[in-house]
């Protein structure tokens, strides 16, 4: 089971060349670059960890795709992703943003329900990775 989170999740992984093209598309449109991380993915955990700070002004992508190498090195068993931010007036909101790295084992959610007053059910997700304290997270038992 795969995360489906950001806009080529249903897609193969990115390779290192695919994701210096797409950070190329939002570099030519003007839109600054962010690398997140996290340990739980949990669907509605929209704030990761931010690594370092946004680019801004950059032309090629190498500096980025640099940034990416270093946050991956740093947090091997943890979610990154690439966000580009449009910042125009009227828009100033996330124009992209995929996944660039997973943990080698990804446990998955559990659905849980909850029965209400009248009958009304409600559910929630729940990620089995969370069970483990942070930093502890994907590590195989």
């Amino acid at each position: 089971m795969h995360l489906r989170h950001g806009s080529f999740s249903y897609l193969p992984d990115l390779t290192d060349d695919e994701i210096a093209a797409q950070v190329r598309y939002a570099l030519l449109n003007g839109w600054p670059i962010s690398i997140e991380y996290t340990d739980d993915p949990h669907p509605r955990n929209i704030y990761w960890e931010m690594w370092g700070l946004p680019m801004f002004d950059l032309d090629e992508p190498d500096g980025v795709l640099a940034e990416i190498n270093a946050c991956r090195s740093t947090f091997p068993e943890h979610y990154v992703k690439v966000i580009a931010y449009d910042a125009r007036l009227g828009r100033q909101t996330t124009a992209m943003h995929f996944l660039v790295q997973r943990p080698s084992h990804e446990p998955g959610f559990a659905l849980t329900r909850t029965e209400g007053s009248d009958r009304r059910q409600a559910y929630g997700v729940h990620a089995y990775a969370t069970a483990h304290p942070a930093g502890e997270r994907y590590a195989r038992s």
